[in-house]
């Protein structure tokens, strides 16, 4: 795994976690722009049409606050990459 994704928090990981950044084995997303910008989302297990539809995250620093959540899908041409969406209620 490369050093520089190694040292990025994963969404959802506690804050005070031991390790919140990424793990052995596991097929990671980067999300880009938005509230949640520069975080790493777990898809592991994943179906191909999941990862295509993209996902819907809770937030509570996105346009709606606590109770809204950001959407993210993945960006064209790149298999890493999940692009802002906008938020929602």
């Amino acid at each position: 795994m490369d050093e520089v994704i190694r040292r990025r928090r994963v969404y959802g990981a506690d804050h005070d976690a031991p390790d919140p950044g990424p793990q052995p084995g596991h097929d990671y997303r980067e999300l880009v722009g938005g509230p949640l910008d520069g975080l790493l989302l777990d898809v592991t297990g994943w179906t191909e049409g999941q990862l295509a539809e993209g996902a819907l995250l809770d937030t509570e620093i996105g346009r709606y606050g606590p109770g809204g959540r950001a959407e993210y899908g993945p960006r064209s041409g790149s298999r890493q990459l999940w692009d802002w969406r906008g938020d929602t209620p």
